[in-house]
């Protein structure tokens, strides 16, 4: 593919926007707070949002999703004696009590044992501390940067902290776990225990706000309280942070109701739409179609979509063979002159070389 050229698209508008919105006073008393859309990572708020604050029990969130994706969750785990006796939150386990990955998760999600907590450890990782060294490397991997995890539960340490933008990015990450989701959005849950089964999930966003759909609470003296919500309306999901905040739960709903009411997520493109169509060489056609890879949504305020471009990087000429959904080029979204996303484009049929009689045939049947 030679001498690529960008073609301006006029394709319905697009955006990924990263901008945060300053401005607006919430009246938050979080220390701390940020508001994501969960499908694009869109900021959709933000205060303080990079400060470095312990988490309390929000760092459960990495605690789960590293568990459910390195474990098994039908998997029986036999209670070391390090497990029991955690201080703060626990589910009560006994030394040697046979128990299964799945309702250590629930009781560390919904009840928020520390003694789970440190049970999910002690069995994925080998020890509590291999474990811990799996947070950090899947915090790097999300892009959680500012992050540092000294233990699988959140209870005080100096060197143990995040930011709100942070704690976004990792539950964001969570979310795209289908267990993880269903764990979150359970508000009570019976596990195969003969003693202290009954989970009851402590936050209270499952009840109190309209679409309330996670993720974790979380308190100690030295982080204040740390409160992580979600909810999904109209096809929009978005994450509420809150870092040391005294009203916490008002804090996250007036978040919440800050995005809903601001922004609205479109369909930007479909999954396999027209983007043009470039000559060949060496083809039975003169021709070929190049369609969207993938369909793009995402959530705009009123007044966003004149300033959005999309730009096509496609070549002036495709050399054949060519097989049907192979990349040929590449969608760059912009808002405001800022690059947004990179996404690709893609061969809509299969086409293969020909002979000269055969593309002359094609040719003289065409006219």
């Amino acid at each position: 593919m030679l001498n690529k050229v960008k073609y301006l698209l006029i394709l319905l508008i697009s955006i990924l926007s990263s901008s945060i919105v300053y401005g607006e006073n919430l009246n938050l008393s979080g220390q701390s707070a940020i508001l994501m859309e969960s499908q694009t990572g869109r900021i959709l708020f933000e205060k303080n949002a990079y400060k470095k604050l312990p988490m309390a029990s929000t760092t459960k969130i990495m605690t789960a999703l590293v568990a459910i994706e390195k474990g098994n969750l039908e998997e029986n785990v036999l209670i070391r004696g390090d497990s029991v006796g955690i201080e703060g939150s626990s589910i009560y386990l006994k030394e040697k009590e046979v128990i299964k990955l799945r309702d250590l998760l629930y009781g560390l999600m919904l009840q928020s044992g520390n003694d789970a907590a440190v049970a999910i450890a002690s069995h994925i990782g080998g020890t509590v501390e291999q474990f811990v060294d799996f947070m950090n490397i899947k915090a790097k991997e999300i892009g959680a940067v500012n992050t540092n995890f000294k233990n699988p539960h959140g209870l005080p340490d100096s060197e143990h902290y995040t930011t709100a933008y942070d704690l976004a990015m990792i539950t964001r990450e969570a979310f795209s776990n289908s267990e993880f989701v269903e764990i979150v959005s359970t508000k009570s849950y019976v596990s195969n225990r003969t003693e202290n089964n009954y989970f009851y999930n402590k936050n209270k966003t499952l009840w109190d706000y309209e679409g309330g759909d996670g993720v974790k609470i979380g308190y100690t003296m030295s982080s204040g309280r740390c409160l992580v919500s979600s909810a999904t309306r109209n096809n929009m999901k978005i994450i509420a942070v809150t870092l040391n905040g005294h009203d916490w739960f008002n804090d996250n709903y007036k978040l919440l109701d800050y995005g809903f009411e601001n922004f609205k997520m479109y369909m930007l493109y479909d999954k396999s739409q027209f983007v043009g169509k470039v000559p060949t060489e060496g083809g039975i056609v003169d021709y070929l179609n190049l369609i969207t890879e993938d369909q793009l949504y995402y959530p705009l305020k009123d007044g966003e979509r004149e300033n959005v471009k999309i730009v096509a990087d496609l070549p002036e000429l495709i050399q054949l063979p060519v097989e049907k959904g192979e990349k040929i080029g590449s969608i760059y979204t912009y808002l405001d002159g800022k690059l947004l996303s990179r996404n690709m484009v893609v061969a809509k049929n299969s086409i293969t070389k020909s002979n000269i009689i055969l593309r002359l045939f094609n040719r003289i049947k065409g006219k």
